[in-house]
């Protein structure tokens, strides 16, 4: 380094500045201004910045992502979902999920009658059915079918950052929008995916399209996010439309609404609690 700018820095570092210019004593910011000026007039460049490591910013792509789809606090939300086959028949459902955080829900059916009753209950990795007609609750799976292409951990664990370990693929534009790929790489068995390649938009943290594999590497079918609407304070999406990997025209539309942020009492996720609510 080139003495006349070591001597600057020591000067800004230990205080000591010139008498002959008045401006030093009374900008704190002077020395540092005039290091920067030398290394101009010098061709020398700033000091790299440390970069954030790859996985780090995956990871806040992800973490970021999840928060657009979801608050990670507690709130209730009425779910609506079509589901449609090929031939054009039909089946609907309504569902109000209860979620507190990331990692307790309560996934109650409200449509068709037939069903109505039914509860899911989600508490960290475990997650247990609650049927009218039986006195125990049922260990279920997350990747079990709730309706069509709805699996029961899409509704009842959307966490994405909780349950995959992300790695930043590339940049891509899709639909006129710039996104980041995503490839997401289930951390452990029980979650709904073994893996998952989730486009999410570059200057909204908006997610926008998502590849949902199954242990054999299969795809099982896709998901555009749409309608992003102000729900819970941001925007979110509103309509997700998941499509049949292997079946072409059999879908579900799931929409959403009503979305409210709200405290939920802790008994609300026990099963002793729901068990006496199925049962009334």
């Amino acid at each position: 380094m080139r003495p006349l700018l070591i001597s600057l820095m020591v000067l800004s570092r230990t205080g000591i500045t010139s008498a002959a210019d008045p401006l030093a004593k009374h900008d704190e910011d002077y020395n540092e201004r005039r290091i920067q000026e030398m290394r101009k007039a010098l061709g020398e460049k700033d000091p790299p910045q440390k970069e954030a490591a790859p996985a780090e910013v995956a990871e806040e792509i992800l973490k970021q992502a999840d928060q657009v789809r979801n608050p990670a606090v507690d709130y209730t939300v009425t779910v609506s979902v079509t589901s449609k086959k090929p031939n054009g028949n039909e089946k609907k459902a309504v569902y109000e999920v209860m979620a507190s955080g990331r990692d307790k829900a309560v996934v109650k059916t409200l449509k068709p009658s037939i069903d109505k009753g039914r509860v899911l209950l989600m508490r960290g990795k475990d997650l247990w059915a609650f049927l009218p007609s039986v006195s125990k609750p049922l260990r279920v799976s997350f990747r079990e079918r709730l309706i069509g292409e709805v699996a029961n951990g899409d509704l009842a664990r959307v966490n994405f950052y909780g349950d995959y370990e992300p790695k930043l693929l590339r940049s891509e534009v899709l639909d006129g929008k710039t996104c980041y790929v995503l490839e997401l790489t289930a951390n452990a068995e029980e979650v709904t995916y073994s893996r998952v390649v989730l486009w999410v938009e570059h200057e909204t943290y908006h997610p926008r399209r998502a590849e949902f594999y199954a242990v054999s590497g299969r795809l099982l079918k896709t998901c555009s996010y749409a309608k992003y609407q102000e729900m819970a304070g941001r925007l979110r999406p509103t309509q997700l439309m998941m499509s049949d990997a292997t079946v072409k025209g059999q879908h579900s539309i799931l929409e959403y609404e009503q979305m409210t942020v709200a405290a939920l009492p802790e008994k609300y996720f026990t099963k002793d609690y729901l068990k006496r609510l199925v049962n009334k």
